[in-house]
């Protein structure tokens, strides 16, 4: 049996106390027996109490290092990342940014690569700026920075000033450039945009268009600048070395002018553009914008489309002006000119509409209209027993559109026809070989050709030359004055003297007394057109006039060709 004294002894907490339980060898052997020992639980714990809270104080003080520590670390790591998450946030925005660079370590890298992507993104935007603003040829700035810096200009006036639009053409552009290039007409352009540079200081010079430059300043006195600008003409207009050699530059000017911004800087350079045009439509150097001569572009539009209307309904109408003939005393041809009794407008000159047909592109379909009435009304007169030439004014526009003359040509053979086509002396200048080809085509179809208005544009003796016209039309400012005699009766009748040598015969337009037709019969000229001979009459009326003259023919040719 085991010996029970020297079992091991148990401790074990019981409530508030410790007992600790011994077994002992007992006296008598049939019962066990134990020492119990009991030890209350504070005093057996008092020892340890000041190492516990020494423990508690130090785990304490642990935590807080770590907590401080774990915080600082976030910190660092946070503020930086804040601070870049802010500057994209920026950068997005369009704002310029950079981020200070403060380590070395993985977010200091990143800070400096974002610095590299800022200043990358500032350099491509800028060069986008540029590109946007600048002409990518010559460098200029383009029409966008023009019209930024005229309204600029505008907001910015102060009382008595004037924002100053200037645009300045560069003529023949396109002759210029097919002889020396395209990429030195280019070159042409930039230098001439730098020579007003160098010349005006302070002046912004742009680039409009491909042979337009635009110059902005502001003055007090728009006399003034009108005249500091006539006197650069010649300096602006002396020969550029371009590829090594001079050429030479010829400009026109449009200009135009506001006060205040009560007008947006896009219509303001279309007001010196147009100035640009009437300058050239005049032959002049230099043309302020006149809005009187301009008009109204909205009523100009919704003319045209009126316009197109009556020729759809048929609403415009021919009165056609006799030619006589100064030897034989007879009536052989007539000029259709066309006429519009608007509804609401009333009567309108041919030169209001006629233009602008031109200029909008309607042109083709007025000029068919007015063949076709021409044809019909010769028709007429050929019913009537009256066998005349019968002209029509054909725009230089339509001159050099084969695509009209094929359709002209088969409407005229297809009625038997006798037209004259009368066309100005420079309707061959655009594209010349064209126009020749034309020209030729019309006579293999025995349309005849007149040179309309001969004298009053740049003639060109090259030209007349090469047109094979059957007619020559003196303009009637050399004809009026006559009577006057001196340089006008000796080129009126050296003009009859050279179209005669070119197979031509010689009409004088604006005959208005029986003087002048003396004088022209004396230099030879065939034909006279004006209001002695006739006003232009409905073919009605034409029929009756007609009647008449071949009836008292002997009377007629007296009282018109005596004088």
């Amino acid at each position: 049996m085991q010996d029970k004294s020297r079992a091991p002894a148990r401790l074990r907490a019981d409530g508030d106390s410790l007992v600790l339980v011994q077994p002992i060898r007992a006296l008598d052997q049939t019962r066990g027996a134990a020492l119990v020992l009991r030890y209350p639980m504070a005093q057996a714990l008092a020892p340890y109490r000041p190492l516990m809270a020494a423990v508690i104080i130090v785990g304490l003080i642990g935590a807080t290092l770590v907590a401080a520590a774990s915080w600082a670390l976030s910190r660092g790591l946070a503020k930086p990342i804040t601070a870049l998450d802010e500057a994209a946030r920026r950068l997005q925005r369009g704002e310029e940014v950079s981020v200070e660079v403060t380590t070395h370590d993985e977010i200091g890298r990143l800070a400096e690569s974002f610095n590299l992507m800022a200043d990358e993104i500032r350099e491509r935007e800028a060069d986008m700026v540029h590109q946007a603003l600048h002409d990518a040829e010559t460098g200029l700035p383009n029409r966008r920075a023009l019209e930024r810096a005229i309204q600029d200009r505008l907001i910015g006036l102060a009382v008595g000033e004037q924002v100053v639009i200037g645009t300045i053409g560069l003529d023949r552009f396109p002759q210029v450039r097919a002889a020396i290039g395209y990429e030195l007409a280019t070159q042409l352009v930039a230098k001439l945009g730098q020579r007003i540079v160098d010349t005006v200081p302070g002046l912004i010079v742009g680039r409009l268009t491909t042979s337009i430059l635009c110059v902005v300043s502001t003055t007090t006195d728009t006399e003034d600048v009108l005249a500091r600008a006539e006197a650069l003409l010649p300096s602006l207009e002396a020969p550029l070395q371009i590829g090594g050699e001079p050429v030479d530059v010829h400009i026109t000017f449009g200009l135009a002018s506001a006060t205040k911004a009560d007008i947006d800087a896009s219509r303001l350079i279309e007001h010196a553009l147009i100035g640009l045009d009437q300058a050239r439509a005049t032959h002049g150097k230099m043309m302020v914008f006149d809005p009187v001569a301009y008009g109204d572009p909205a009523s100009n539009l919704s003319l045209m489309s009126e316009m197109l209307e009556a020729v759809r309904n048929g609403d415009l109408f021919l009165n056609h002006q006799p030619k006589l003939d100064l030897r034989s005393g007879q009536i052989t041809g007539v000029e259709a000119l066309v006429r519009w009794n608007h509804p609401t407008r009333g009567f309108l000159r041919p030169d209001l509409f006629v233009g602008m047909a031109e200029e909008t592109g309607h042109i083709r379909a007025l000029t068919d209209y007015v063949l076709t009435q021409a044809i019909e009304d010769q028709a007429r007169l050929r019913a009537a027993g009256h066998e005349v030439l019968m002209s029509v004014n054909v725009s230089g526009r339509l001159i050099d559109d084969q695509g009209f003359a094929e359709h002209a040509i088969a409407q005229v053979m297809a009625a038997g026809a006798n037209i004259c086509f009368e066309i100005t002396e420079t309707a061959v200048i655009g594209n010349p070989d064209i126009a020749l080809a034309v020209l030729a085509r019309l006579a293999e179809a025995n349309i005849r050709v007149s040179i309309d208005d001969y004298g009053s544009g740049l003639s060109s003796l090259a030209y007349l030359k090469q047109i094979r016209a059957d007619e020559l039309k003196i303009d009637k400012m050399f004809v009026t004055a006559l009577e006057s005699g001196g340089t006008d009766a000796l080129l009126v009748k050296s003009t009859v003297d050279l179209a005669h040598s070119l197979g031509m015969k010689v009409t004088a337009e604006g005959v208005e007394t029986r003087e002048v037709i003396a004088a022209l019969q004396l230099m030879g000229c065939d034909l006279a057109q004006g209001y002695h001979v006739a006003k232009p009459l409905a073919v009605d009326k034409l029929v009756e006039f007609l009647d008449a003259w071949a009836i008292d023919l002997p009377v007629k040719t007296e009282s018109r060709l005596s004088a």
